[in-house]
């Protein structure tokens, strides 16, 4: 699945996921403050992680690299929210 964020500066980046497991961590249309933004999807990407080594006998390459950028991105905001734009797209797992 895709989904689409807003940073506080008003930078947008669509960003993936293997599983439709980001639904129970993000809503659609929401504002999360940056450090919780991280903390959410960084829980949300390593449970889609652990779906894929599950099933293929390897943790999803995709899933940590997002991770990996969503964290490099928000080292530039220290206070603020990022706003979820959209949630779209069919998963992996």
């Amino acid at each position: 699945m895709h989904f689409v964020v807003r940073w506080p500066d008003g930078r947008e980046q669509s960003c993936y996921s293997p599983s439709l497991v980001m639904h129970d961590y993000l809503k659609s249309g929401t504002d999360y403050p940056v450090e919780e933004f991280v903390t959410l999807t960084s829980e949300a990407l390593t449970v889609a992680s652990d779906r894929v080594l599950a099933k293929f006998g390897m943790r999803c390459t995709s899933a940590a690299q997002q991770m990996d950028e969503i964290h490099d991105v928000s080292a530039d905001y220290r206070t603020g929210a990022v706003r979820v734009l959209s949630m779209t797209g069919a998963e992996l797992l």
